[in-house]
């Protein structure tokens, strides 16, 4: 055999080893088990959460030609639906939809059943959506300055609504008074329809809530947006100003959806999930569907998701203690 022809040979043997040739088009394709892929939603059906599974299963099932079976499984801020990540087989073909509660709730609870950044793996992210900071369509705060002026004026009888005490929109609201340096009341509630009788009744002066659910009260002018958290605006929103045009230098809350597997999931079958991930968050029809929920459909790599969990988990640890906050 001549040199020439054996090194090439050597050369053929040494590229079939490489590592990237198993996330090759062709060996990608055969990782996904051959089987209905559960996607477990940590909340009740009819939330932005399951609206945005359901949207993104549904195109994700035809685009690689299997069911993706939505699961629902709310209570326990989120616990219950880890704990059943937790212990399904870590071969791709169940998944979890991750959002701010997991990245809160390792702060949160004095105790968990799992890490969510240790045993979880990150697939990709789905979508973001805004959280306003609403008052009654007859209040004379029209922006978020002159909420701030109000509650430096008068914090005895002026104050923030928001849902349960540990949830995004409580922990932004938070996050909101330390960085105006305000001291305001934070009146939690059991739920949205309770928060806003009480905006509507100027029990609270304004109010931190996810946008979604509202679009129609907003648009009807029952209810008034005076600023969005996010970093820019709100696609669903873009005559509200953000709280850094507002002057609060660097403020950034934004709610997300994403999608997580068990920790011990190949690589391989990671990368093809986020790959067909990715694919589904570009097909207009579908980025359309998520924004009449609320949803802007937003993909990224593994690796830019477990960015986000981690800096994510780490600003609100850091609110919690702020605030003072008891674990649960």
């Amino acid at each position: 055999m001549s040199t020439t022809r054996r090194d090439a040979l050597r050369l053929g043997a040494a590229l079939a080893a490489a590592p990237w040739v198993a996330s090759s088009p062709a060996r990608a394709q055969a990782t996904l088990p051959d089987k209905p892929i559960r996607l477990i939603v940590p909340n009740g059906a009819g939330g932005v959460a399951d609206l945005t599974a359901r949207t993104v299963g549904a195109a994700l099932s035809e685009r690689i030609k299997q069911p993706v079976v939505i699961e629902n499984r709310p209570g326990a801020g989120g616990i219950v639906a880890g704990q059943t990540l937790l212990t399904a087989p870590a071969d791709g073909a169940t998944l979890m939809v991750a959002t701010n509660a997991n990245a809160i709730s390792k702060s949160l609870f004095r105790s968990l059943p799992f890490d969510p950044i240790k045993d979880f793996a990150p697939v990709g992210l789905m979508g973001t959506f805004a959280i306003a900071i609403l008052v009654a369509p007859g209040s004379p705060i029209r922006t978020a300055q002159d909420l701030i002026a109000a509650l430096k004026r008068d914090p005895a009888g002026t104050n923030i609504g928001t849902i349960s005490v540990g949830s995004t929109q409580n922990l932004a609201a938070e996050l909101f008074k330390t960085t105006a340096n305000v001291d305001a009341t934070t009146v939690p509630f059991s739920g949205t329809p309770a928060l806003l009788t009480s905006l509507l009744r100027n029990d609270v002066t304004a109010a931190f809530e996810i946008v979604a659910p509202l679009m129609g009260q907003l648009k009807d002018g029952s209810l008034r947006a005076i600023a969005v958290t996010s970093s820019a605006r709100a696609a669903n929103l873009p005559n509200v100003p953000t709280l850094q045009e507002a002057g609060l230098a660097g403020f950034d809350v934004t709610s997300w959806n994403a999608v997580v597997a068990p920790a011990r999931t190949p690589a391989p079958v990671i990368e093809r999930l986020n790959r067909e991930l990715n694919a589904v968050l570009a097909d207009p029809a579908v980025r359309s569907k998520l924004l009449e929920a609320g949803v802007e459909a937003k993909g990224d790599s593994p690796a830019q998701l477990g960015q986000l969990m981690t800096s994510e988990t780490e600003k609100w640890r850091a609110v919690i203690e702020r605030a003072g906050i008891e674990k649960q």
